[in-house]
């Protein structure tokens, strides 16, 4: 015998249930509109010196940033902070939409430091000091088969295949600098923070730095450079924030070069204030 139908209480329609996106893509969709920096109201001081006096800095994804501005005038210490280096007094820092304090995710984080022109007394090559660049994606501490491709494209994208069993010790300033940034590429982050790249450096090794960048720009990479002048960078940048007496006095197009800094060829080796101190060794 047939079962009657089952009879559904009348005004209550049946809906097709919505499906419902994995927790997984609705994070990613949420993130994807957060700024990668987000640096609000940001102030600091070093020793009793304040530096940085309300200082707001966004870069969102995709974007090429250059922080801009005179010796003293925070630029070293503004990106300092991003990364959890300088405490901040007051004010706020976000990486990817959270917060510094509970962020942990630095794997996505590449940082070239200033002025770096030493190994620090450490003996290591090349592709050792790249390699410890990959160790923050390294499973238990240990290079895989995937971890040494990343290194050997990075060592490949900053010209240094040659030299990848060299002492780091035997290179040139330009070339110190370029370990810097393949150290950095290696790990394969999506925000690269640099610092002064292109200070001291001789104008080849800056047409290969700045070539570097732009295949990092192609990839996708979000940017974050501090510079005293553009020079090869240039073409790259998308919006400049400049910074004078700790303050943001500029959040726009690149200001145009005058003077010396804009002549061919200039190069950037002009004595640093005391809150952009020199780095002396590939490890610090």
């Amino acid at each position: 015998m047939t079962q009657p139908a089952e009879r559904r209480p009348a005004g209550r329609p049946t809906v097709p249930k919505a499906r419902s996106k994995p927790i997984e893509d609705t994070m990613e969709s949420v993130e994807s509109t957060e700024p990668v920096i987000a640096v609000r109201a940001a102030t600091a001081t070093l020793g009793a010196r304040p530096v940085l006096r309300g200082v707001d800095l966004t870069v969102n994804r995709g974007e090429v940033v250059a922080l801009l501005g005179a010796n003293g005038s925070g630029k070293s210490t503004a990106v300092r902070s991003v990364i959890g280096q300088v405490p901040l007094t007051g004010g706020s820092v976000a990486l990817f939409g959270t917060g510094l304090r509970r962020f942990r995710d630095w794997a996505r984080v590449g940082y070239v430091p200033q002025r770096t022109t030493a190994a620090g007394g450490v003996p290591a090559t090349v592709r050792e000091v790249v390699s410890s660049g990959r160790l923050s994606r390294a499973k238990l501490g240990r290079l895989r088969k995937a971890d040494r491709a990343a290194v050997d494209r990075a060592i490949e994208l900053v010209g240094l295949a040659d030299r990848a069993k060299d002492s780091v010790s035997a290179l040139s300033g330009g070339q110190h600098q370029r370990v810097l940034i393949a150290r950095a590429l290696a790990a394969e982050p999506e925000l690269l923070i640099m610092d002064e790249p292109m200070a001291g450096v001789d104008l080849a090794s800056q047409e290969v730095l700045a070539d570097t960048l732009r295949e990092q720009v192609a990839a996708g990479a979000t940017v974050l450079l501090v510079l005293h002048e553009l020079g090869p960078l240039e073409p790259l940048i998308d919006r400049a924030v400049v910074l004078r007496d700790g303050c943001v006095v500029h959040d726009g197009p690149p200001p145009e070069a005058v003077g010396q800094h804009a002549l061919p060829g200039h190069d950037h080796v002009h004595p640093h204030a005391a809150d952009e101190p020199l780095r002396t060794g590939l490890f610090t």
